[in-house]
């Protein structure tokens, strides 16, 4: 399967590269065929940004958008990192964390908006990690969720 078919089938847009906040890389290759993605926004530069908590501005079908926008921003920047998609061969974890209320509890959906996305992509193979959903009393910028992940690529 061709990623990049994949992606224009579920109509995924890539983007450019998303601008780091702070002295980091964006994605970091380590041991052999693994790449760890820093931990990833959903502000894309196309949408307006989402600043707030889920329980407070923002539903679980909110977070489950920005969870869903940081996918994207995650293959958008491996795009720019490998230069070919396809040699992914399969995500190994995903964490995700959630900024919210202390009486919000939904933390795993929100995060399903990313692991779908991976999913839809990769299959069930190489897109269903394992995965970390955590809530938090805030992130960077207000904003609702952060994505990480390890995964593998392919031997060259």
């Amino acid at each position: 399967m061709d990623v990049y078919k994949r992606l224009e089938e579920l109509n995924i847009k890539l983007l450019p590269a998303t601008p780091k906040g702070g002295i980091y890389s964006l994605v970091q290759e380590y041991g052999d065929h693994l790449l760890y993605v820093s931990g990833t926004a959903p502000h894309n530069g196309v949408d307006e940004n989402m600043c707030g908590k889920l329980g407070a501005e923002y539903t679980i079908a909110d977070g489950q958008e920005a969870a869903r926008r940081c996918a994207i921003n995650i293959l958008s920047n491996l795009h720019h990192e490998l230069g070919d998609l396809n040699r992914i061969k399969k995500f190994v974890k995903v964490t995700g964390y959630v900024a919210c209320t202390p009486d919000f509890y939904e933390h795993p959906q929100v995060i399903n908006g990313a692991s779908q996305v991976f999913y839809d992509v990769f299959g069930e193979e190489a897109g269903l990690p394992t995965r970390s959903a955590i809530g938090m009393c805030a992130l960077p910028w207000n904003i609702p969720v952060e994505v990480e992940c390890i995964l593998e690529l392919k031997p060259e």
